[in-house]
């Protein structure tokens, strides 16, 4: 591929996450909470920060299973709170935790959390539902990440090889994508 996001060529690594994961259809629950967990840890800081740190991440949040991560207690918050590969902040870690229990509440509720996911064109709305169901870390500008991140919004900038077509952005939508976009 000869065209990407100019975000992609930062390095090797963000080169291949933009070719091969970003902006793609996500079905799986432990990929699936893996984006919301690191959308929601990028709040106020660069996503190259958080990507780097991902495979500390992977270990630290038992590869991102949610039933595992809904299980933990106050001693893996503590070890958490240690683990100097992760983003230390307090609220971030138990909001991942919360989110792990919502998110199983959550797929009790609709099946596939993909799916439903699916059904929103709207960040906000999609920001609203998510925190109705106690999600915590899902403001507007991070469901909108986590909405281009898996697919069901175009983040792609124009030219790039992967902008899906025929589908095109709205300005709007456009404007916000290059807000989102990871940095």
């Amino acid at each position: 591929m000869t065209k990407r996001c100019p975000w992609a060529d930062l390095s090797p690594a963000m080169r291949e996450y933009h070719d091969r994961e970003w902006g793609r259809p996500v079905s799986g629950d432990a990929a699936l909470f893996e984006r919301i967990t690191l959308e929601g840890a990028q709040a106020g800081l660069s996503w190259s920060t958080i990507f780097n740190k991902r495979p500390a991440y992977r270990k630290a949040f038992a590869a991102f299973d949610p039933e595992r991560v809904a299980r933990f207690t106050a001693r893996d918050e503590r070890r958490l709170l240690a683990d100097a590969g992760i983003v230390r902040n307090p609220a971030k870690i138990r909001s991942a935790i919360a989110n792990a229990h919502a998110y199983m509440d959550l797929r009790d509720e609709v099946g596939s959390v993909a799916r439903w996911l699916r059904t929103f064109r709207d960040p906000a709305a999609f920001s609203t539902a998510l925190r109705s169901r106690g999600f915590t870390f899902v403001g507007p500008t991070i469901a909108e990440s986590i909405m281009h991140a898996t697919g069901v919004l175009n983040g792609h900038a124009p030219g790039c090889a992967l902008a899906r077509r025929p589908r095109p952005v709205p300005a709007a939508d456009a404007a916000r994508a290059r807000r989102s976009a990871p940095s």
